[in-house]
Order: structure tokens, then sequence, then C-alpha cells
């Protein structure tokens, strides 16, 4: 292994947010152990939620992974809507990147970003860094978010002329329906517009998962004539698969989950920043106690304002979930079900062997976690990408979508619905075959990051063109 001072070093920079920053920090992880590099992973403070905070603060980060924390600015009169935040809180922070990045020592051999944070791309332009970004999410995001300027010329920013069907050169047809609004928006379409200015994109996907879009991203003339910039698929980085022991709480879990029979267990979690309207966290109460089935369940105070009122405050909520849970929910599932009101031990739980489904919000963090670890999903979508991130899971089999109603202007997902997917999920033919399903990705999943793996090879080859620079 080559000295510290002679390791090449690259930078990492995340965007706030526990979902965001994750596949950086393991991916700033595996250039480190794997491949011999020193990474100064770069941390936007403003807006970090609880858990991100703690998450890059571990002790058991390589010595060669160096966080550096950026300077905190003040967002508070501003707009409250996600992704316009978040692009504020980077623009705002990027003000003190230049200085950060010129003092970095050794000098860096590139600058690896979100695409939130693709902004930086001109200041690193300034100081001749090469830029990349890494697609967090899919390879079919990435396809669209490469597409979607011309969309949006074609019909002059009216999303409205849109068919009921989205295009993309190469690609399965996507819903309008799933991707306006939490997709489609005239927001993005400067971080769209800078894509194909980047050296690469790395994608946290792999070549069985979605063989057809990166064909397409490779081979396509529309993604040729822009030209895309070279992708490399080098997924799924997710969390390290390691016993988690470190508190009471997560003891609590795994002891519990021990006593309960092989795949019987249906866990719910909808991710860091996901919440529940008051209306549909009891019908999924009432739906659990009429399945019967076993249940964990990471059950955050609802919120009737906002799809995703915990984005920014991920982390440990100390609220009793008896509440805000229908009177009596607890003491009537006592023994088949245990209720956490803010955070579960999200690898230990899916890598157990009694757990069999996943009710998920398909935030594509979750999406990956779940398929390498083989747990077949209930698709539940609540903001942003996660309804294209749904349909694909339900087209390639390893999801179903429980159907919502209409109910005075709001879809709500009824308790009968909900029993029947839970049921299904667990010991119906149908939920069998999407176990099955799961399964055979989850060994295409594996292979793809072993030695000779499709993915590890990619990461190599990328790691090799910094050595060389």
């Amino acid at each position: 292994m080559e000295s510290g001072q002679k390791k090449p070093h690259v930078a990492v920079l995340a965007s706030p947010g526990i979902g965001h920053v994750t596949p950086l920090l393991e991916l700033a992880k595996r250039l480190v152990v794997d491949h011999g590099f020193h990474v100064t992973f770069l941390s936007i403070t403003t807006d970090a939620p609880p858990a991100q905070l703690q998450l890059l603060s571990n002790p058991s980060l390589p010595s060669d992974l160096h966080v550096v924390s950026l300077p905190r600015v003040d967002v508070s009169q501003q707009p409250i809507g996600i992704s316009v935040r978040i692009f504020l809180v980077v623009q705002e922070t990027l003000k003190s990147l230049p200085f950060v990045l010129k003092n970095l020592q050794p000098p860096i051999k590139s600058l690896v970003v979100d695409p939130f944070c693709i902004e930086a791309l001109e200041i690193a332009a300034d100081l001749s860094i090469p830029t990349y970004v890494f697609m967090t999410s899919s390879a079919s995001l990435l396809a669209l978010t490469l597409y979607f300027p011309t969309i949006n010329a074609e019909v002059n920013g009216d999303y409205s002329k849109i068919a009921e069907k989205v295009i993309v050169p190469g690609c399965k047809p996507l819903l309008l329906d799933d991707l306006v609004p939490g997709v489609l928006s005239p927001e993005v379409l400067p971080m769209c517009n800078r894509f194909p200015t980047v050296k690469g994109i790395l994608v946290n996907t792999w070549e069985e998962l979605e063989p057809v879009t990166l064909l397409s991203l490779r081979e396509n003339l529309f993604f040729l004539g822009l030209p895309a910039p070279p992708v490399y698929p080098i997924g799924p980085l997710t969390k390290e698969d390691k016993p988690v022991t470190s508190t009471l709480e997560s003891s609590r879990f795994l002891t519990w989950l021990d006593e309960q029979p092989v795949g019987s267990v249906v866990y719910i979690s909808f991710g860091s920043g996901g919440t529940l309207s008051r209306e549909q966290m009891i019908e999924l109460a009432r739906g659990l106690e009429l399945s019967q089935k076993r249940f964990v369940w990471v059950a955050r105070p609802p919120n009737d304002s906002s799809a995703s009122g915990s984005f920014f405050k991920a982390g440990f909520n100390t609220d009793d979930p008896a509440s805000y849970l229908p009177e009596g929910f607890l003491d009537r599932t006592r023994g088949r079900g245990l209720v956490t009101s803010s955070w579960a031990p999200q690898v230990a739980v899916l890598s157990h062997r009694s757990v069999a489904g996943f009710v998920t919000h398909c935030g594509w963090n979750s999406v990956l976690e779940s398929v390498l670890h083989g747990v077949a999903m209930i698709a539940w979508p609540l903001y942003a990408e996660q309804r294209m991130n749904a349909r694909f899971l339900v087209d390639v089999g390893v999801a179903v979508w429980p159907e919502a109603e209409e109910d005075d202007g709001k879809r709500v997902v009824g308790r009968c619905e909900v029993e029947r997917v839970v049921r299904t999920i667990l010991e119906d033919e149908e939920g069998e075959g999407v176990r099955r399903r799961v399964r055979e990705l989850q060994g295409t999943a594996v292979k793809a990051l072993e030695v000779y793996g499709s993915s590890n090879g990619s990461l190599e080859g990328l790691a090799k063109e910094w050595r060389e620079a």
C-alpha cells in the first residue's frame, strides 16, 4: 500500500439529507478501503438532520477518510419546499467552496458531487479540478434527467401538453402521473442542463437491474449526440451489513426478531423523511391489526401537511407512539408487533432471517438495501421520484403496490387493502413469485460487487483513471 502522502486524493460533496449523504459516504469508504485513496468528505451542515451528523461523526470511519464541515448559512426566511430549499442551501454554502478546495492537501484529483451540488462544477472548473456526479438514484432517473431539457423545450415549460406517457429515447415509457410534480419541475432544469458537461456520471445501480436503460445511455443516438458523459454503474452501494449492537434500542429490535419464525415479519418504514397523514396512519394500523401478521413499524408522528415532514429532522424521536396510534393498538398487537417512533437499524432488520416483507416509501437507498438482502417490497411512494421507483419495482416483479381510494380529495390506502397486500407478500402465491424474483436479483447484486463483478470493475476502472491523472 502506498504511503499516506502518495495516495491519490479526491473530494466528495453531498447535499443535506441522510438519503443523499449515505451513498456518497459509502462511495468514499470504498475508495479508501478497497482502492487505497485518501478522501475528503465535504459536509453541508445547514439543515443537516441529527442522523446525518451522527453518521459523519462515527469514530469507526476509515483513517484516510476525513470529514470537513462547510460553514453554516442562514436560509431561515426562505421557501420550505424540499427541492427548492436544498438548492438554496447548497447555493449559499458553495460560496465557501473555492477557499476549501484550494487549501486541500495534497491537491485533489477530482471532485464527486451529488446532483443537488452540481453547481460546484463551475467552481471546480476554475481550479482545473475534474467534476463527476454520483447519481444516487436509478439509471432511469438519470436518463430522464438528461432528456428533461428536451422535453421542457418541446412543451415550452407547459407540462400539461405532455401525453400521459413520457418516452425517453431507448427506455421504457414512463407514466406522466408518476413524474409530475415530484420529478418534472422547472426548479431542476439548471441542474439537468449541467449534467452533460461533467467528466463522468457514477450511478447507484448495476447492469442486471437496469440493462435496457444502461445500454441506451451508452448507445442511443440521442445520448451520444448530447454527448452524455461516460456512465459508471457502481451499485448497489448501501450501508454496510454489520451487526448493530451500539444501542439498547437496536438490541431490542434484534432480540425480538430472533424470537420470530423465519420469513414471518413485515418491516414498515418510510425512510428518513417520510410521514403519513393521521388518517393514513390509522388505516395502516388497522390493516396491520386485521392481517394478524407480525411486524416491525417505524411509526413517526403523523403530518397532515407534508409527506416529507421528517426530511430535515431525521434522527431519534422521543414521542410516544401511543399518543398518535389508534387507541389500544399497541396493547392489541403486543407480542406480534414492535413499534418505534423514529428509528430502526434498517440493514440489520432487512438482513434478519425472520423478515420477508418491507413496506417502503421506495427511496432508492431503501430499494437497494431490500434487494441486496432479498426482501420483497410493498411499494408505498410518498414524494420526489418515489412513484417512478415504485412503478419500476412492480414492473421488474419485486414489489406489489396497494391501491389507494379517493377520500374527500385525498388518496388513502384503506385498512382492507393494507391487510391484503401484507398477506400477499408474506403468504400468497403471488407473494411467492415476488419473493423468488427478488432473490434472483439479490444474486446478481452480490455478484456485481464481487472482485470480478461488473460494478466493482466499473469503480476500479474509474479509480485507475484518477490514479493516473
